[in-house]
């Protein structure tokens, strides 16, 4: 008894490229995979790492995200803004200043959250430094609004994505990059805004994503073997 095989052979030319196409498929998804798991480490070490004076930062370019930056200069209370969110299932304020430099220029700096009850800033006076600072922060870029995200509420000053630019343009402001930087944890008198409010999220389903071609790629295989054992085509004799 021996093994036969009699291929069709427009199918199985189609069959070796359709192969061919999924194997590639979960090649490249194994290839992006070790670049995703490689660029989570090395956003985890900068934030780990010391911050670096701003001209360090501005050199990096794009790739001085979430980099810890330090500056120096003094905050203009009179135009911070408050964007909404959501910190454990309840209504926050991330609290949105402008950060003004000797030279005039500005970034705006996300100094953490306040719960809606201290919303106003008179009822937390004490954190509401003023004169010369040194502080650190992440260095991020915002994400813009979006064609659902609500409108600003002038009147009180409250915003539902954090554009900066938009927030600069009203408050005639001159910015050193159209970034934000997101505050540190330490403290503020008062204990309030709270920094540290910096969250790394990378998606990363990529292990997932060629398993599932790689999957397609066995289960054509197993098609073209049944159908050519059904046509009598594949088997012993």
């Amino acid at each position: 008894m021996r093994l036969y095989f009699r291929p069709l052979p427009w199918f199985s030319l189609l069959t070796v490229l359709l192969f061919a196409g999924l194997i590639a498929l979960g090649n490249w998804q194994i290839h992006r995979l070790h670049w995703k798991l490689g660029l989570i480490a090395a956003v985890n070490r900068d934030l780990a790492g010391p911050p670096l004076p701003l001209a360090a930062v501005l050199k990096l370019g794009k790739d001085a995200e979430y980099h810890k930056v330090a500056l120096s200069g003094r905050f203009d209370h009179r135009h911070e803004a408050y964007v909404y969110g959501i910190a454990e299932g309840a209504p926050v304020y991330h609290v949105l200043t402008p950060f003004l430099l000797a030279d005039g220029r500005a970034l705006i700096v996300d100094r953490g959250i306040v719960p809606e009850e201290l919303r106003d800033p008179a009822k937390r006076r004490a954190g509401q430094v003023e004169g010369e600072r040194q502080i650190a922060g992440v260095w991020r870029k915002p994400d813009p609004p979006g064609s659902f995200t609500p409108m600003v509420d002038r009147a009180r000053r409250i915003w539902f994505s954090r554009d900066v630019e938009q927030m600069a343009r009203e408050n005639r402001l001159r910015l050193v990059a159209p970034v934000l930087i997101e505050a540190d944890a330490a403290p503020n008198p008062g204990g309030w805004p709270k920094g540290g409010q910096t969250v790394v999220t990378f998606r990363n389903e990529h292990l997932q994503y060629a398993i599932t071609w790689y999957a397609l790629a066995g289960v054509l295989i197993g098609c073209y073997i049944a159908l050519h054992i059904s046509m009598g085509r594949l088997g012993r004799r």
